[in-house]
């Protein structure tokens, strides 16, 4: 019988990289490290940050923690935009290398974290050479993503095989977790024999912390859009940031230009990130003689904390495709807990939650300038204290629960092996 047990996490993002991928596969270490059955050990596989362009950040390509128990590889990929080829050739470099360095290993768990889909595939051609358990933690519905993502010609057949890559992926798993309950109606009635689980993503505490005591119930200095023209009038001029990717599944380049010049007497929008759209974006800004906007690269959370206090109003915004009518953007928790404004261009399942966990936030149809300036109006410009959604969704937690559900397949997987070595 094995003395030890080892447990493997891919993950294509990890800190110091930035995005809510990388910022959740961080606290999912955490959380399995503090639950680990003694003589177990855990091993990331993941890449050298990547995701920005414009940030640029170093970390070690191989480092440990916990005393030797926690060991992090980072993997170097060719520069690389968010081009789909790209990206594809990017994830192709992460694999070959994946497969490099667990080939001839042992593992009794793998967990897969994957918004994309192929991590998830890479977790189960691993799981299955190395006979590990799957766990697999999936934070998109990549197939429904492919109309918007792939030319025309080549759609039919694309979905055809990636969607056999999804039932070749879920159906080897453990277990399945889903990042939100709007994946249901999806999944469920392609997958009825799956145990699914639903771990949201969640308000990270370096925000959680920084904002608690500071958020009270007492105005700014500015007063509603909609309680006093004169008022608005006087008032000296909104701050509205957006913080996150600049990409396709935002839409900001298709809302943004049209609604900043509606507001051109108003408001300042200043955006921080970066993404496939920033040049787009840029364009249309000139040709629209957009004058305030500000786009600014990407910055570490310390920083962006910072900026979210300097704002009046945050700004969000899901592109107007259906892919996006089931998922919770990974930003609301953000927002949420610095207890600013939220103005939210989201529409069914996201638009839902949006309603029913936050307060002072306006929801807008994705897309429509109109609807936007009408959801602006009903914002009160007030800080309050969201410290029950806070609570219920603080990351930790949430993680806690996960890796709970990862360390039961261990138990699992230990009877299997002593009964084989009986």
């Amino acid at each position: 019988m094995r003395q030890h047990g080892r447990i493997l996490l891919l993950s294509f993002y990890f800190p110091p990289d930035l995005g809510a991928g990388s910022f959740r596969s961080q606290a999912l270490v955490e959380a399995l490290m503090k639950r680990l059955p003694a003589g177990y050990t855990l091993e990331v596989m993941t890449t050298a940050p990547n995701r920005y362009a414009q940030y640029a950040s170093q970390a070690p390509a191989f480092e440990t923690a916990y005393e030797g128990r926690l060991t992090v590889r980072r993997i170097e990929l060719p520069s690389h935009r968010s081009g789909i080829l790209d990206q594809s050739r990017a994830f192709a470099a992460y694999a070959r290398q994946v497969s490099r360095l667990t080939r001839g290993q042992h593992y009794d768990l793998v967990i897969a974290t994957s918004s994309r889909l192929m991590t998830a595939v890479l977790g189960r051609y691993v799981a299955g050479r190395v006979s590990a358990r799957l766990y697999l933690d999936l934070r998109d519905i990549f197939v429904e993503n492919l109309p918007f993502l792939l030319p025309k010609g080549a759609r039919w057949l694309g979905i055809r095989f990636f969607s056999a890559l999804e039932r070749w992926a879920v159906s080897g798993a453990a277990k399945v977790n889903l990042v939100s309950p709007g994946f249901e109606a999806y999944f469920k009635p392609r997958y009825p024999e799956q145990a699914f689980t639903w771990h949201t993503n969640g308000v990270d505490p370096l925000f959680a912390d920084s904002t608690r005591g500071d958020v009270t119930a007492q105005p700014s200095s500015f007063q509603s859009p909609i309680q006093n023209e004169r008022a608005r009038e006087s008032s000296r001029r909104l701050r509205i940031l957006y913080a996150g990717n600049i990409g396709t599944c935002q839409g900001i380049d298709r809302i943004l230009p049209t609604l900043a010049k509606r507001l051109e007497d108003r408001a300042d929008f200043v955006l921080i990130g970066d993404g496939g759209k920033r040049e787009a974006l840029e364009a249309a800004l000139r040709i629209e003689g957009v004058p305030n906007v500000e786009i600014r690269p990407p910055v570490a959370r310390e920083r962006l904390n910072e900026e979210y206090q300097k704002a009046d109003i945050l700004f969000l915004h899901l592109n107007d495709m259906f892919c996006f009518s089931r998922v919770i953007p990974s930003k609301l928790f953000e927002y949420a807990a610095t207890g600013k404004p939220i103005w939210a261009g989201v529409r069914a399942f996201p638009a839902q939650f949006c309603n029913q966990h936050i307060e002072n936030v306006g929801v807008f149809e994705p897309c429509d300038s109109g609807a936007a300036v009408n959801a602006l109006e009903s914002l009160e410009l007030t800080a309050r204290s969201r410290e029950p959604f806070i609570k219920r969704f603080l990351r930790d937690k949430i993680m806690e629960k996960m890796a709970d559900d990862a360390v039961e397949l261990l138990g699992s997987s230990t009877k299997q092996a002593t009964a084989a070595s009986l």
